[in-house]
């Protein structure tokens, strides 16, 4: 849904950013030969800004997303937008649409930041220039069945990433990839596609936009950051959370055969939040989960922090206004 305003800022290669601007919410012209539609040089972040219960605007951890994106446009051959201007970037679009920002508990403003080689570049190479664009959108649950505990499907044929690739960033090239197995699986009933690593087809990685954990006991466990799985600010949060409350949490390599057999599983993302899971299959085993009593007690933990709520004792949400 569009809103109001987007925010542009540009800058030639091997220079820096300056100073942006604010402008009625748009088509953006683009040459045919932009780096970004020919060879995929862009990477894009999410951030929800959502009212406390006095009606004020909230952001959680953006300068996170700003790092994020730092480090992504390295591996990317692009300037990036220095922390500040990030975050003021995305305060400035927040403010300019908050008639757009739904009311306490009825959804939150989806703020998406990008960086695209907007300039021409015909021959393999880095484009000579970026342009960072931040626009907006309300929004609900991220998937249809809103809070309803998620079924998912394990995919075996099709890889998310691969060592030394991009998987580790989140560049636009590695979305478009997981739409064929999405799609295959949805036609099927699946919320989502849970994949597994390139190289053994045995250790769980991610799904096709959030980051997945396994409950067993009092342990707590999901994959480790080693290139090929998104570095998730919500995931992040949820580790920090969960040691608070006494649960131990090990990022490590986790096995499909321990996701079939884990007590509970859940998929964190900002988009996504904290989602529940309610089944999984793999190769046409199907294995359902009881009580979430994990992924409620660390949601509700997350959320309440997010909306005010609950008192933020590390300074992760900032008041914009």
């Amino acid at each position: 849904m569009p809103t109001d305003y987007m925010y542009l800022m540009k800058c030639s290669k091997g220079g820096n950013f300056t100073q942006g601007q604010l402008s009625p919410f748009g088509n953006i012209e683009l040459s045919p030969a932009a780096g970004v539609l020919n060879y995929g040089q862009g990477l894009f972040e999410g951030i929800k800004a959502t009212r406390n219960e006095d009606g004020h605007l909230l952001l959680f951890r953006p300068e996170q997303n700003a790092m994020r994106m730092k480090i992504g446009a390295e591996r990317m051959c692009m300037p990036s937008p220095s922390v500040d201007q990030f975050v003021d970037a995305v305060k400035q679009i927040v403010l300019a649409n908050r008639r757009w920002v739904p009311p306490f508990g009825k959804g939150s403003l989806y703020v998406r930041p990008m960086l695209l080689g907007s300039g021409p570049i015909l021959g393999v190479a880095p484009s000579p220039e970026y342009t960072f664009l931040v626009y907006a959108s309300p929004v609900g649950n991220y998937f249809k069945e809103g809070s309803a505990p998620l079924n998912l499907y394990v995919e075996d044929e099709y890889d998310r990433a691969s060592r030394g690739g991009v998987g580790g960033v989140k560049t636009i090239s590695n979305y478009a990839p997981v739409f064929k197995s999405l799609q295959k699986a949805k036609n099927r009933g699946f919320s989502d596609v849970i994949y597994l690593d390139s190289v053994k087809k045995r250790y769980i990685e991610e799904a096709s936009a959030c980051n997945i954990f396994t409950v067993k006991g009092n342990m707590i466990s999901t994959p480790p950051l080693n290139g090929t799985i998104l570095p998730g600010i919500t995931r992040r949060s949820i580790i920090e959370i969960a040691r608070d409350y006494g649960y131990q949490v090990e990022e490590r390599p986790v096995s499909v055969e321990e996701l079939m057999d884990a007590d509970e599983v859940f998929c964190t993302g900002t988009a996504v939040v904290v989602a529940s899971v309610g089944s999984i299959t793999y190769q046409d085993k199907r294995v359902e989960f009881g009580p979430k009593a994990v992924c409620a007690e660390l949601g509700s933990t997350l959320v309440g922090i997010q909306k005010g709520v609950i008192e933020d004792k590390k300074d992760w949400v900032v008041q914009i206004d």
